[in-house]
């Protein structure tokens, strides 16, 4: 038997699924014939021109109001499903991945020309969507329960977002895997730890549903606990005017380094000077950012959701916290500051991603679950 041809579905995505869909691109192309991506918005720039896709482009992302998302979402799922049309011939088993669980249209068409269908489920769109619309949640969970209905395959990050999601009803047909690696020349320790000054940090999407309200909130009172913090904040998204907003009402320019978005190439630098990144996150999958903070020696405060406390033991190989409320997260940033085995700790988390989050072991997971 041949390679298989392998499609991706997205919706049209912006700088943050860049990595995420460019590591899954890289770990299908080493076992198939054929990666067929349709996307759209920056992951369609950013793949052009690749010769490991033949890339088909869709719409744009839409603007922040309500009827706008909904006209978009359905002239998006209609050019979706023409471009899948064109090029099921050719392939074998259609992935669909960022913002996947929510293409019900292509989905469908994808099962009308008799394909079958994985949905690689991150477990973050429904919060992702709830954050952005109440009106949108729930139409777009409903969409999300019949993608979840209809698909041959799941592939989720870890067993425990059978029960954070609800997907326990789907269990005979969910496999276990992610698509994340890393790359350790670029991904290192170039700065010790015990040479790095005070600085904590968030980076990120700027969105509700990763806590980066309650972490500008916790900047001031840390302040007050520990004068020599300073915080570096990376990210962009809905949030950033008001993220910005706060930081010089409450003049904390002088203390806080809103740098934006940050390149992936960038991430290794500022991950050298952090002393502590913290992900206050409701609800994640298995963050890139936390994988490649413990692979720079940088240790990690993060709240217990999706995948995280797989990685992230309680002083063992970093710091959970009970909550993102701003009291607590100061609370526990001052507790990791001060940990007297940090230094133990950001070798352990070293270890580990180093050992589990090679190319090979992520190649291999897809390989098993899609040959089966």
């Amino acid at each position: 038997m041949g390679k298989p041809n392998i499609g991706i579905v997205t919706i049209p995505i912006s700088e943050a699924g860049l990595t995420p869909l460019s590591n899954l691109v890289d770990i299908l192309s080493s076992f198939s014939g054929k990666v067929c991506l349709i996307t759209g918005g920056a992951a369609y720039t950013f793949f052009k021109g690749n010769q490991k896709v033949e890339l088909y482009g869709v719409g744009r992302r839409p603007k922040p109001n309500t009827f706008d998302r909904v006209t978009k979402y359905i002239s998006t799922q209609l050019s979706i499903s023409y471009k899948l049309a064109r090029v099921s011939a050719n392939t074998n088993l259609w992935i669909f991945f960022i913002g996947g669980p929510v293409s019900l249209l292509p989905i469908l068409s994808a099962k009308l020309f008799g394909k079958k269908v994985v949905l690689a489920y991150a477990g973050s769109d429904i919060e992702s969507i709830r954050a952005q619309s109440k009106v949108l949640s729930k139409p777009m969970e409903l969409l999300v329960k019949l993608g979840l209905t209809l698909s041959d395959g799941i592939i989720i990050y870890s067993p425990a977002l059978l029960t954070q999601h609800n997907l326990q009803k789907y269990r005979h047909k969910i496999s276990i895997a992610h698509r994340h690696f890393l790359d350790f020349s670029k991904f290192k320790v170039e700065k010790p730890l015990e040479n790095r000054d005070n600085l904590i940090g968030y980076i990120g999407r700027l969105s509700e549903e990763k806590g980066i309200l309650s972490f500008i909130e916790a900047i001031p009172k840390a302040l007050e606990r520990e004068d020599s913090v300073e915080v570096l904040i990376g990210g962009d998204g809905q949030l950033r005017g008001k993220v910005e907003r706060y930081l010089n009402e409450h003049n904390l320019n002088n203390k806080v380094k809103f740098v934006g978005w940050i390149p992936h190439d960038e991430l290794p630098k500022y991950l050298n000077e952090l002393k502590l990144l913290v992900l206050p996150s409701y609800a994640e999958g298995l963050p890139n950012i936390m994988l490649e903070a413990m692979a720079c020696g940088t240790p990690v405060l993060a709240t217990p959701v999706g995948a995280i406390p797989d990685i992230i033991k309680e002083g063992e190989t970093g710091f959970i916290m009970e909550n993102n409320s701003s009291e607590c997260i100061v609370r526990n940033v001052i507790r990791a500051l001060a940990h007297p085995n940090v230094q133990q700790i950001t070798r352990n988390a070293h270890s580990v991603v180093e050992r589990e989050y090679t190319y090979e072991k992520a190649v291999e997971r897809y390989r098993n679950i899609l040959n089966s």
